[in-house]
């Protein structure tokens, strides 16, 4: 799938550098041309002989070069890739981007280019959080920059959490996810997915039996078709789509304030089983039995995440696709729960127990829109992801 392409690489200075040597390795192993670019910082943690001897080509570090700069080779340099990617993305790096700096050889490429760009952060957590970075990151989206990762891990700082760069494999599908010529090509689609967990006490919780599998078969389609996904996923145990930018919550408010961070997008895929009701006031210690007497648990109704971007004034997906799990009446059921939220579409399926759909390998869904209710066929939830990311493919394409 890269045979052919020619990748940009543009390296950080974070300690996550060191990443980039193998991901020179595996993109030249897939047939793609690597021509590497070094700030300054970045030489304190992998060295230019390196770099250059993995990917084939010399590194460009000096804005003032008096050789490639009397042919303007930043210039040059900007447009004969395919795509520009970021790695690793440090907190300064973004900063400046954001900013429109243009002081280095790194930021000026980066401002000259016009060519798609795609960025995979690595920071410690708490630049990561910082609000600072937070809207840095909103406004390198909102420019159009792609963004793979980061993860959650350890880092080398001690600290565990997201910040972790992504690792070589999954920043080279999400390279051949922007490269793929597919009708999503250019379009950014937000996919939630998975159980949400609503804690009782330090360690109990209420959740539901979805397994995360619908949802991340639906990512991995729309990835294919050459979107740019934003996957919002809950506890769930199905593993997680490369090549996607991945946002781990755990409970419905985490899972909305991702939801409300990612937008604006295309599309939403509204896939995860969000737990209506949550615990008004969690325990803070393990709830203990006292003497046959049951404890007492007050409710809380969590946000209505598919009913609030259904409903959006402004910012609104041009397509909003939603999922009803039902156990009974379930055309009726999903019709009713299309009108009251708001969204384009709803996919239902019948989670009866009976039907083994809750966590196999299966699904069988009604899809409601305008047009009515159309019944598919019982099929592999990969099948069914892809009949509806062509379905929202042809949707978007029609306006």
């Amino acid at each position: 799938m890269l045979a052919g392409k020619r990748v940009l690489l543009i390296i950080g200075g974070g300690i996550a550098a060191y990443k980039c040597l193998d991901l020179i390795r595996r993109l030249r192993e897939r047939g793609a041309a690597v021509t590497p670019v070094m700030t300054r910082a970045a030489g304190q943690f992998v060295t230019p002989l390196s770099v250059s001897a993995l990917a084939g080509e010399g590194v460009h570090t000096d804005l003032f070069d008096l050789i490639s700069e009397a042919e303007m080779g930043h210039i040059q340099l900007s447009r004969v890739a395919d795509l520009v990617v970021v790695a690793p993305a440090t907190a300064d790096l973004m900063a400046k981007m954001a900013g429109g700096h243009a002081d280095d050889l790194a930021t000026t490429l980066l401002m000259a280019t016009d060519t798609p760009v795609m960025l995979a952060p690595a920071m410690n957590v708490r630049m990561w959080q910082n609000p600072a970075t937070r809207r840095n990151l909103a406004t390198l989206r909102a420019d159009g920059m792609r963004v793979v990762g980061p993860n959650d891990g350890d880092m080398a700082c001690g600290e565990y959490g997201p910040g972790r760069m992504a690792e070589p494999l999954e920043i080279v599908a999400a390279i051949e996810a922007a490269l793929a010529d597919g009708p999503l090509k250019g379009q950014r689609i937000l996919v939630t997915s998975g159980p949400t967990h609503e804690p009782i006490d330090p360690v109990r919780y209420i959740a539901n039996r979805s397994s995360g599998a619908q949802g991340t078969a639906i990512a991995q389609a729309l990835r294919d078709l050459g979107a740019e996904v934003v996957f919002v996923t809950g506890p769930a145990d199905a593993p997680r789509p490369e090549g996607v930018a991945v946002i781990e919550v755990e409970t419905a408010r985490e899972m909305h304030a991702a939801v409300m961070h990612a937008l604006p997008v295309r599309a939403g895929v509204f896939a995860a089983a969000v737990a209506d009701w949550r615990v008004a006031s969690a325990s803070g210690s393990k709830i203990k039995k006292q003497g046959g007497r049951l404890p007492t648990l007050e409710f809380a109704e969590n946000p209505d995440i598919l009913a609030e971007v259904s409903q959006l004034t402004e910012g609104r997906p041009a397509l909003v696709v939603g999922f009803a799990a039902e156990t009974d009446d379930v055309v009726a059921h999903a019709t009713a729960k299309r009108a009251r939220k708001g969204c384009d579409w709803i996919l239902a399926n019948d989670v009866s127990p009976a039907t083994g759909i809750m966590g196999g390998a299966e699904n069988a869904v009604v899809l409601i829109s305008d047009a009515g209710a159309e019944t598919w066929p019982r099929m592999g939830k990969a099948e069914v992801a892809q009949r509806l990311a062509a379905r929202i493919a042809a949707a978007l394409a029609a306006g």
